[in-house]
């Protein structure tokens, strides 16, 4: 085993751990996001309470922090399957922070990042996926778990990528799938809110 690598694993949760949307929010506000919409720790949440501007700022941080996580590990080993194993630790670092109570955001942010460095075409394909079914519906959930559930077979089965990364996406969905499941209540009850829309208080995603 490369012990720097498998150190480095470590680092990548930790990076993952840090919560872009606590810390801004915070910053400018003085105030915790997760008390405040859906709760959630993520950039959707952050532009439906506080702004687009400032969850744009969020979501390209949570990004960078899953691209930083893969890229990390590539200076110490080229083996994909740690190159994997970093961007999914990222991606369970902000679900699930170490710094925060283990009360973080959904991952798809963090999620798209990682991928775009271990499989970048796939992971394109299936931002655009994501992009027209929010462009069409205004579902941010709906695009996110369907570009997510997309990922695992794109690399696969039309970009042949590495199986320790196929892997790590095939992981990295269920996790996200995991996280939706209220939206995905809402979405069968027809209660989701759209992007874009005045909330009620209660049933935000």
């Amino acid at each position: 085993m490369n012990a720097q690598a498998a150190a480095l694993l470590g680092v990548a949760y930790l990076l993952g751990s840090i919560s872009f949307a606590v810390l801004i929010v915070r910053m400018r506000t003085g105030r915790d996001i997760r008390t405040e919409g859906s709760g959630n720790a993520g950039a959707t949440n952050v532009a439906r309470a506080h702004g687009k501007g400032l969850g744009v700022a969020v979501g390209l941080l949570d990004l960078a922090k899953g691209a930083g996580a893969v890229l990390l590990m590539r200076t110490a080993t080229a083996d994909p399957r740690y190159a994997a194993a970093a961007g999914l630790a990222a991606i369970v670092g902000h679900v699930f922070p170490i710094f925060y109570g283990f009360r973080g955001g959904k991952g798809v942010a963090t999620a798209i990042g990682a991928f775009l460095v271990l499989a970048p075409l796939p992971t394109l394909v299936c931002a655009g996926v994501f992009l027209a079914v929010v462009l069409v519906t205004r579902y941010v959930s709906l695009g996110s778990i369907l570009a997510m559930v997309l990922l695992p077979p794109v690399a696969g089965a039309l970009f042949h990528a590495p199986r320790p990364i196929v892997a790590a996406a095939a992981a990295a969905a269920v996790l996200i799938v995991v996280k939706h499941r209220e939206n995905l209540r809402r979405l069968a009850r027809g209660e989701e809110r759209r992007f874009g829309s005045k909330p009620p208080k209660e049933h935000e995603p």
